[in-house]
């Protein structure tokens, strides 16, 4: 179950990042990546803690929250459901 929650919120991620949200290539560039990694993780069939991932959400969530409040908003959830999954 928080498999597929940690999907619908990557899902909900892309498609913010697909609407001409006002960010930079860069900044662009690192949600992409972020959510490419958390795909990464739930291929995985026995899920092994990953504590650079939840790492590296965090640090986005941190460069984000001012000027992005949806992103950083969906980015928690993940976070929440990778805690909630044991990563």
């Amino acid at each position: 179950m928080p498999a597929r929650e940690l999907q619908e919120r990557l899902n909900s991620l892309r498609e913010q990042l697909d609407r001409n949200v006002p960010l930079t290539e860069e900044e662009l560039t690192t949600l992409h990546e972020e959510a490419r990694q958390i795909e990464a993780q739930l291929k995985l069939e026995e899920a092994t803690p990953d504590n650079n991932l939840v790492d590296s959400v965090h640090l986005a969530i941190e460069r984000f929250e001012a000027d992005h409040p949806d992103a950083t908003a969906t980015l928690r959830s993940i976070v929440n459901s990778l805690h909630s999954m044991g990563i």
